[in-house]
């Protein structure tokens, strides 16, 4: 895959927590091989690695979500965006950006109560290992679907007066 190019300040930004976020997988993988090497060689399981993999793995699935946008791999009909002339393209552009703001407004409005408080009492897990997961966890989703909505803005301001592009199902297969 060619990446997007980068068009502001923002996509620096995404670039930047998606170079860091794509160590994190691997991260995963190391700790559950401790864990089935301590668990099945040394007859030790730990108490962490279960807990750590979660929270790593929230945080992969978000991060994830802000690169596909930047990318501009988010979901998009293109038999029928291909066909519209170009000024109903940017219809549907603003349509689409106007409801992830409108939807990124209402998890922020719906969530800041639970956030907040989450965090001020750092809320833990409740296991053994008990990490922070629903104080970090929260707040970092009401962060992140900002940032989302942000980049959808950056996108449609940087494209508006971008040429059409034209995509080929066999491009898929190369």
């Amino acid at each position: 895959m060619i990446e997007h190019e980068v068009t502001g300040w923002l996509d620096r930004i995404t670039l930047a927590i998606s170079r860091v976020t794509m160590w994190l997988p691997a991260v995963v993988v190391a700790i559950m091989f401790y864990e089935v090497v301590m668990r099945y060689v040394f007859e030790a399981p730990t108490l962490w690695v279960n807990e750590m993999s979660l929270w790593l793995a929230g945080m992969i699935y978000l991060f994830a979500g802000l690169y596909a946008m930047q990318q501009r791999s988010h979901i998009r009909i293109f038999i029928l965006y291909e066909i519209a002339p170009r000024w109903l393209q940017r219809t549907f552009d603003v349509i689409s950006t106007t409801f992830i703001c409108a939807f990124a407004a209402a998890v922020v409005w719906g969530g800041y109560g639970e956030a907040y408080a989450k965090l001020m009492r750092w809320e833990t897990f409740g296991t053994a290992f008990d990490p922070p997961i629903p104080a970090t966890m929260k707040p970092l989703i009401l962060v992140m679907v900002i940032v989302v909505a942000l980049q959808a803005v950056s996108n449609l301001i940087h494209d508006w007066n971008r040429q059409p592009q034209h995509h080929d199902p066999a491009d898929e297969l190369r």
